[in-house]
């Protein structure tokens, strides 16, 4: 089975936006990365998917919305990151 696409909306010097990709990655998941300063175009897609959210780092899997790095993490911890990657 396939792993979803993971989306990973960031911007420069953004540590939580570094702590969410170094989780994905210690897990062995790869990720698109959007920083929204390089393409600013990319900002409105964002927010349109994140329901307004301004800010990063905003994370998805497939079509879910996780959040932010606070998000992602206690994510993790419960075990539904899993459970997300098996969709």
């Amino acid at each position: 089975m396939a792993q979803p696409i993971i989306t990973v909306y960031s911007s420069n010097n953004c540590p939580y936006c570094v702590r969410a990709k170094k989780l994905l990655e210690s897990k062995g998941l790869s990720f698109e990365e959007i920083n929204v300063m390089q393409h600013p175009e990319k900002r409105e897609e964002m927010l349109a998917r994140s329901g307004g959210r301004t800010s990063v780092p905003q994370i998805f899997i497939a079509k879910h919305h996780v959040g932010g790095s606070d998000e992602l993490l206690a994510l993790d911890k419960a075990g539904g990151l899993e459970k997300l990657l098996k969709l």
